[in-house]
């Protein structure tokens, strides 16, 4: 099922993880792939040791920690911080199973 929340972040915190994101140093996504997912994925991925990765993770986190809806639709026991990808021309993340 997929829940659509909005507003869990404000516009200037968009605008602030999209100048991130422009500027990171983004990395081949077949780092955190498994064996049968690696052969499926051509995207690229911010290392999760990166800086402005921790950053927009932590603002991400304590944004979904604020939000009611977030925490009635999920139960989470435990929130991991998200992944960030890109995708460039041509790229996909085709068939796969996730680990």
């Amino acid at each position: 099922m997929l829940l659509h929340i909005p507003d869990v972040l404000t516009r200037e915190q968009v605008a602030l993880a999209r100048q991130r994101l422009q500027e990171a140093g983004w990395a081949d996504g077949k780092a955190t792939a498994g064996y049968q997912s690696a052969q499926a994925k051509q995207n690229l991925q911010l290392p999760e040791s990166d800086p402005a990765a921790r950053a927009l993770g932590s603002m991400i986190l304590d944004a979904l920690g604020r939000n009611d809806t977030f925490f009635a639709a999920a139960l989470p026991r435990r929130v991991y911080p998200p992944l960030f990808n890109c995708y460039q021309q041509g790229q996909t993340f085709g068939f796969h199973v996730d680990n």
